[in-house]
């Protein structure tokens, strides 16, 4: 039951997202493929990663990872910033045309989570949040995120 109650809700993010997606695809808004979408969301998840940190956690290979970069930035989704600690090295930052685009996603996240703060009480969200920070740091430990990708996506 737990199983089924947490697939519906994962599935109604995603269905959610697709919707508004493909929406823009009728509105000829939209600039990206499936893949460099997925690329996106990887990206921003890692906070700011190199092309080595983004190839390395998909499991493609540098060049080409440094192909579907270079497509994004070449779309004017994705740009690269100069380490200031080691200037050989960039790092993959999206821009405000992704940040718009992203917000598709976000904006309805944002929805969902007020809708449970009128619904249920503070002590019921209070727990919810501390099982979901279980979840994640403890029960999810073979993705890891950067401490930074939660406070960007709460931008």
């Amino acid at each position: 039951m737990l199983d089924q109650a947490f697939a519906e809700v994962y599935t109604k993010f995603k269905l959610h997202f697709y919707r508004k997606v493909f929406s823009r695809f009728q509105s000829r808004e939209a600039g990206m493929t499936t893949v460099e979408t997925f690329c996106m969301e990887i990206i921003q998840a890692l906070g700011e990663p190199t092309v080595n940190e983004f190839a390395s956690f998909v499991q493609i290979s540098a060049p080409n990872a440094a192909y579907k970069v270079n497509s994004l930035i070449q779309k004017g989704y994705l740009q690269k910033i100069r380490s200031k600690d080691d200037r050989r090295e960039y790092h993959l930052r999206p821009t405000e045309k992704y940040i718009e685009y992203y917000n598709i996603s976000y904006g309805y996240l944002s929805t969902v989570m007020d809708r449970i703060k009128n619904r249920f009480s503070p002590e019921e969200v209070g727990q919810l949040e501390r099982m979901l920070t279980i979840i994640s740091e403890e029960l999810m430990q073979e993705i890891s995120l950067p401490h930074t990708a939660g406070e960007q996506n709460a931008q």
